[in-house]
C-alpha cells in the first residue's frame, strides 16, 4: 500500500538566511553599479577657479628673458703680449677715442724696432755712396762724350778742308784719305759714346729705382715696427665705457688675449634666449614686447644666431621708438615674441589644468553652475594668457581652469557654494 509523503515547510531560520543572503546580493549588485557609473566628487566653489570661454583677438606668442646690452661693443685684445707695466684707467671709466689705458713692455720688441731703425740708416747711406758713385760716373762719360765730340768737329773741319784742296789739287790724295779715315774713325766713336751714354742713363736709372724701392720697404718695415711698439701702449679705439678690463700691474699678457671692451654709449640692445624648438619661427623683423615702468615698449628682432648651446639660441633685438628711460646694461627683460599675426578666435584663460589634461579634455560647468562634467576639448596655439580653443566648446562656455592634480579619476564635480 503507498505511503503519502508530507511536503516539508520552510522554517523561520531558513527564511531569515535566504533574506539576508538576498540583500547580500542586491548591496553587491548595487555596489557594482555604482562603481560602473559616474565617479563624483564634492567641491567647494570658492576652491575652483572659473572662466568663461569667450571669442577675441589671438596671437600666439611666447615668453622670454633678455638682457639689455650696448647696441655695439668693442674689444680690446694685446695687439702684442708684454708685460703690464702701467694702467692709466680703472674699469668702468668713460673714455674718448685715443685715451690710453694701459702700456706694456716688451724688450724683444723693442730691440727689434732699434735693429730696424739701425738697418734703414744703413741702407740710406749705402744709397747715398751708390748715388755718389753713379753721379761721378756719369760725369766722367759726359766728359769722354765732349772729347769725342771735339774730335769729331776737328776731324770734320780738316776732312772738308782737305776736301776742297784735294779738288783744286792742292794737297796730296795721301794726305785727303788720312783726314777722311780720321773723320769716319771719330763719328764711329761719336756714336759709341751715345750708346754709352744711354746705356749708363738706364742702367743708373734702374740701380736707384731699386736703391728707392728696397729703401721704401725697409722704410715700412720701420713704420710697422713702430707700430708694433706703439701698439703696447693700449688706447680707446672708439668713445665709450671701458668694462671688463682684465689686466693687473706685473701681469703677463700674450698676443691676442682678451684685454677688456668698450660699450658704445648711443643706444642698447636686447640679447634674448629662445628655446630650440622655435629655431624654424624665429626670424629677423618679428616683434616682442615687455612692459616697464607701466609702460610697454616694443622691440624687433634684428639678427638670429643659428647655433644651439644647451637646446637654446639667441637672437638680437633693438628698440623700436624710444628706449625706456633709466634702463641699464646688464638688466634682465621679460619679452612677449609674437610668433603669428593677430587674428580672432576662441578663446580659454590658461591655467593649471594643462598640466594634467595635457589639453585633451576638460571639466565643464552645467548651466545652472551646481556641476561639472569632463568634455573633450582640442587646443590649438598659445600665448602667455591664452589657448586657442580649436574644438570642444562654444563662446559662454563655463569651464574649471585650476589644477585638476586631485581629479584625474573623477567624471564630475559636484560644485558646493
Amino acid at each position: 500500500m503507498d505511503i503519502p509523503i508530507e511536503k516539508k515547510k520552510f522554517s523561520k531560520s531558513n527564511l531569515l538566511t535566504m533574506g539576508g543572503a538576498a540583500i547580500g546580493v542586491v548591496f553587491i549588485l548595487y555596489a557594482i553599479l555604482s562603481s560602473t557609473g559616474n565617479s563624483k566628487l564634492n567641491v567647494q566653489k570658492e576652491r575652483l577657479s572659473i572662466s568663461t570661454i569667450k571669442r577675441g583677438v589671438f596671437q600666439e606668442n611666447i615668453p622670454v628673458n633678455g638682457v639689455v646690452l650696448p647696441i655695439t661693443t668693442i674689444y680690446l685684445d694685446a695687439l702684442e703680449g708684454g708685460r703690464v707695466e702701467e694702467k692709466y684707467v680703472e674699469d668702468g671709466a668713460v673714455m674718448k677715442q685715443g685715451e690710453p689705458i694701459l702700456r706694456l713692455t716688451n724688450t724683444d720688441l723693442e730691440l727689434s724696432l732699434v735693429n730696424q731703425e739701425t738697418s734703414v740708416y744703413n741702407l740710406l747711406t749705402q744709397m747715398q755712396i751708390s748715388q755718389n758713385a753713379a753721379r761721378q760716373n756719369t760725369i766722367n762719360k759726359l766728359n769722354q762724350f765732349t772729347d769725342v765730340k771735339n774730335s769729331l768737329i776737328e776731324a770734320e773741319r780738316l776732312y772738308k778742308l782737305n776736301k776742297k784742296l784735294y779738288e783744286k789739287d792742292a794737297v796730296g790724295r795721301q794726305e785727303f784719305i788720312k783726314s777722311e779715315n780720321e773723320y769716319n774713325y771719330q763719328k764711329q766713336r761719336m756714336q759709341l759714346a751715345k750708346q754709352i751714354l744711354q746705356q749708363d742713363s738706364v742702367a743708373t736709372r734702374q740701380e736707384q729705382e731699386q736703391i728707392r724701392s728696397s729703401y721704401e720697404r725697409t722704410q715700412n718695415a720701420l713704420e710697422l715696427m713702430r707700430r708694433k711698439v706703439a701698439d703696447l701702449i693700449v688706447k680707446a679705439p672708439v668713445d665709450g665705457q671701458l668694462t671688463s678690463l682684465d689686466a693687473e700691474i706685473g701681469q703677463s699678457k700674450i698676443k691676442g688675449e682678451r684685454l677688456g671692451q668698450i660699450d658704445v654709449l648711443n643706444g642698447f640692445k636686447v640679447r634674448v634666449d629662445i628655446d630650440e624648438h622655435y629655431i624654424a619661427r624665429i626670424y629677423p623683423g618679428q616683434r616682442g614686447t615687455f612692459t616697464f615702468n607701466n609702460n610697454q615698449y616694443t622691440l624687433v628682432i634684428k639678427k638670429v644666431y643659428t647655433q644651439v648651446t644647451n637646446g637654446r639660441f639667441q637672437v638680437d633685438m633693438e628698440f623700436e621708438g624710444d628706449v625706456p628711460e633709466g634702463i641699464r646694461r646688464g638688466q634682465t627683460l621679460q619679452i612677449r615674441v609674437a610668433l603669428s599675426q593677430e587674428k580672432e578666435a576662441l578663446l580659454v584663460p590658461k591655467g593649471g589644468f594643462f598640466q594634467t589634461t595635457g589639453g585633451n579634455w576638460i571639466f565643464k560647468l552645467s548651466e545652472d553652475g551646481t556641476q561639472a562634467y569632463k568634455v573633450d576639448i582640442s587646443l590649438g596655439s598659445q600665448n602667455t594668457e591664452f589657448y586657442e580653443v580649436t574644438g570642444g566648446l562654444q563662446p559662454g562656455d563655463k569651464v574649471v581652469t585650476s589644477s585638476y592634480s586631485n581629479y584625474e579619476d573623477i567624471e564630475e564635480l559636484v560644485i558646493n557654494e
